[in-house]
């Protein structure tokens, strides 16, 4: 036998020892009649499938599967013996001892690292049995169903989708608009499963901020109608307020460096100091109000195929508006298409700016685009945080934005 034979049979037989400490941990506590399967069985099992391989190699590779069919019959019949005289049913350790024979075989006849590599997830994937089993029992149908939503839009709309312009201006393309989309909802679905994974331990802030990387704007109508309710938490939530704006202007300016790094220079400083503003109000407002009741937030799953579909549509009619605008009117029309868009939405202005930047758009128009979005969001939230909520929110918001948005145009200039 040669040393590469060698090796690669004592990595079979590392493998089923491997999943064998697993299984045998988990079996600890079983009388030794009364356990088909532990850990000397798997590190044979390994075994087996490397020897069988090594004998494939030399006679035919119908050994392997002879071989398989036997020992899983063995293995499984004795396992079924043993979940009858205990009562339960899994079939999880006859699963885990079929692929721990083929890895075994895949060590000495296929990909080495390959297999390795499988034995080591497989492994990871039965010892996290018990908190798999708890996060699953955690999930409501609405995220099963969110997941879903976004595996169908990201796996199957996307590749049906054609991946070049179909308008005359060369201003739309689906598979791409699709992808943006894609990318903001993954964005928002991260930022609601932030907060059902901490809940409410970090309270409003993390839920507002969470809520920045999902929508800036129906955040603040959430913790404005919650200053409805609370009157006296009205300086928290106005805290709340403008945290989920500075991380909304964290945001932007991340989707915009990705998509064009001809953005660094012209806008993200005055993004970071109107965030840093932002920040330092939330803080003052923060310890202001540290005594005070702090309300439950509640935000809903943002990952739904309307939502999606609207976002969609949201931004392709606004990179067709900007592209038709700066046809006729150049640079100048381009800054108004931004200023109507930021009443709703700041993400499809971003993004069709930072497309343009440097090729049909100058960057510093771009640039100045995105803030003057930003800037009109930012009011537009203020009104909503005084109509909805009261008027003390809507002074604290309203003021300390303005001081973050005067630092920032500063800092442009």
């Amino acid at each position: 036998m040669d040393s590469e034979a060698l090796s690669r049979l004592t990595v079979a037989l590392a493998i089923g020892l491997l999943v064998g400490l697993e299984r045998g941990w988990q079996t600890r506590d079983a009388e030794d009649n009364r356990r088909a399967a532990g850990f000397r069985t798997f590190a044979l099992s390994g075994l087996l499938g490397g020897v069988t391989g090594l004998v494939a190699l030399k006679t035919s590779a119908a050994v392997i599967g002879w071989v398989f069919l036997g020992y899983m019959g063995a293995f499984a019949a004795f396992h079924w013996l043993e979940a009858r005289s205990e009562g339960r049913a899994s079939v999880t350790s006859v699963v885990a001892g079929m692929l721990t024979f083929l890895l075994g075989t895949m060590a000495v006849v296929g990909d080495l690292q390959l297999a390795i590599a499988c034995a080591v997830g497989m492994t990871v994937l039965l010892a996290l049995r018990e908190p798999l089993h708890r996060w699953i029992n955690s999930l409501s149908w609405q995220e099963i169903r969110a997941v879903l939503t976004l595996l169908a839009m990201s796996f199957l709309l996307l590749p049906l989708l054609p991946n070049r312009p179909i308008d005359p201006w060369n201003a739309i393309n689906p598979h791409r608009i699709w992808l943006l989309a894609i990318m903001i909802a993954t964005i928002s679905f991260a930022g609601y499963v932030a907060v059902k994974a901490l809940g409410n331990r970090l309270g409003v802030f993390m839920a507002a901020g969470a809520g920045g990387l999902a929508s800036s704007t129906a955040t603040t109508l959430a913790l404005a109608r919650l200053a409805r309710e609370h009157p006296s938490s009205s300086g928290l939530l106005s805290a709340g307020i403008l945290v989920a704006s500075g991380v909304m202007m964290l945001r932007t300016g991340a989707i915009a460096l990705a998509l064009n790094g001809a953005l660094f220079s012209p806008l993200i400083p005055a993004l970071l100091t109107a965030a840093a503003v932002l920040g330092i109000g939330a803080a003052v407002l923060w310890f202001r109000s540290v005594q005070q009741e702090t309300p439950d937030l509640q935000i809903a799953n943002p990952l739904e195929i309307g939502t999606a579909i609207k976002l969609a549509a949201l931004l392709a009619a606004v990179m067709l508006a900007a592209e038709l605008v700066r046809r006729i009117f150049g640079g100048i029309g381009v800054l108004v298409v931004a200023a109507l868009s930021g009443v709703a939405d700041v993400d499809a202005v971003t993004i069709s700016m930072a497309r343009m930047a440097g090729g049909d758009v100058d960057p510093n128009t771009a640039a100045y685009a995105i803030m003057i979005a930003i800037a009109v969001n930012t009011v537009s939230k203020t009104i909503v945080a005084g109509s909805v909520g009261n008027r003390k929110i809507g002074f604290l918001v309203g003021g300390i934005s303005a001081a973050a948005l005067a630092a920032g145009l500063a800092v442009a200039i």
